[in-house]
């Protein structure tokens, strides 16, 4: 027999199938989307709270740069071999139906587009670049990881690695690692995401606005929201008057703003919602083509 939370549960998503059904959704994407395909979050029940690295340690500190680069070399390996879960595949299975007309995501593991999504805008960047402070220059990660691999001959992973959410590993003994220059300047090399302290790039933010705006509801998948880029947008869809879904285990900032907040595991409640909006956009789409007939 279900329990009351189970029927809660299903009560919510009938009530955002509703709400969704025949419109065009924006979608905000967070670490809980990815905990599935096996890459941590920050604030997941039970976790232990963790202060990452700045953008001003690591421009400022060359020690710093050495142990973030010497965790996040040893990270890559096990984070570039996640593969998409079924919540990507649905989000880009909604997509093919015409009813998600993009996603933002402030994940940067790149899953969303290795399932298949098309119009995706990576609001904090990628692990599957480097750029240079300097010039600009910006390398293919997987190709700095064997240059990593060169010069640091004597560093491997553990047997079993602890993950973090941005691709970092917790080592200690890193005085021998050698962090390579930029090739073409001589620069300091970063991967090309945002990091804590860091501005979300002006032209990211304003191309997640219009895909908001664009579209008829926001749904917003694995994100507590607690970083101000994903709060702003959803304020940006609320004066807009476009209904606000929330699906994400525990409370967000903005549980408040939305019309529904399922408080549910994101793979399992997308797919539902991709068999059932999908279903209905089909329906739609027969009807219509019989009417024009």
């Amino acid at each position: 027999m279900p329990t009351s939370d189970e029927h809660s549960t299903a009560a919510d998503l009938d009530r955002a199938v509703e709400l969704l059904a025949g419109k065009r959704l924006a979608v905000l994407s967070g670490a809980g989307l990815s905990t599935d395909s096996g890459i941590p979050d920050y604030r997941g029940e039970g976790r232990v709270v963790r202060k990452p690295m700045t953008f001003q340690e690591f421009r400022s500190d060359p020690a710093k740069r050495q142990r973030y680069w010497a965790g996040s070399h040893l990270g890559w390996r096990t984070f570039a071999a996640a593969v998409p879960n079924d919540g990507h595949r649905a989000l880009a299975d909604l997509e093919r139906a015409g009813v998600v007309t993009g996603v933002i995501t402030q994940n940067v593991d790149g899953l969303h587009l290795r399932s298949g999504s098309r119009r995706v805008v990576e609001i904090h960047g990628s692990m599957d670049r480097a750029v240079c402070l300097t010039c600009g220059q910006v390398f293919s990660r997987s190709d700095l990881a064997a240059t990593l691999d060169r010069a640091n001959p004597w560093i491997d992973a553990p047997g079993s690695v602890q993950l973090q959410p941005d691709g970092d590993v917790e080592i200690t003994d890193v005085e021998r690692f050698v962090v390579p220059d930029c090739s073409v300047c001589g620069g300091v090399l970063k991967p090309d995401v945002v990091f804590f302290g860091e501005f979300v790039p002006a032209e990211k933010f304003r191309e997640s606005v219009s895909l908001v705006a664009d579209a008829d509801a926001l749904l917003v998948v694995g994100s507590s929201l607690t970083v101000n880029s994903g709060v702003r947008l959803v304020d940006h869809a609320v004066r807009r008057k476009h209904p606000v879904v929330i699906v994400n285990r525990g409370t967000t900032r903005s549980d408040r703003r939305a019309a529904v907040k399922l408080d549910a595991g994101t793979t399992e409640t997308l797919v539902a919602l991709a068999e059932r909006l999908g279903t209905a956009a089909a329906a739609a789409a027969a009807t219509a083509a019989v009417d024009l007939g």
